[in-house]
């Protein structure tokens, strides 16, 4: 189970780490959005994650690995997992 606020934690240290204000997401959502996305009272679509991280310039996957990983040992963990997943996805559809 992820901590409830593990996604507006992860938002604001990327978009910090990229040196952004919430204000640089104007196109395509406001500050107060923003600031709401950040202090977890309101939840964004998949679609608006793709918009946003197209703002700080990354893979949405970046976001929803810091969200769920939280730190920087615990993506390397997330993302050893998705691989393995997605080969034995990838293994299952070829039987």
């Amino acid at each position: 189970m992820i901590p409830k606020n593990s996604f507006p934690t992860a938002l604001r240290t990327l978009r910090k780490a990229r040196g952004l204000s919430q204000e640089a997401f104007s196109e395509v959502s406001s500050r107060t959005y923003m600031s709401s996305l950040e202090r977890g009272l309101k939840n964004p679509t998949l679609s608006k994650v793709d918009e946003l991280c197209e703002i700080m310039q990354v893979h949405p996957l970046t976001l929803l690995a810091l969200t769920y990983g939280l730190d920087a040992k615990g993506t390397d963990k997330l993302l050893a997992r998705v691989q393995r997943e997605l080969a034995d996805l990838q293994a299952i559809a070829k039987d």
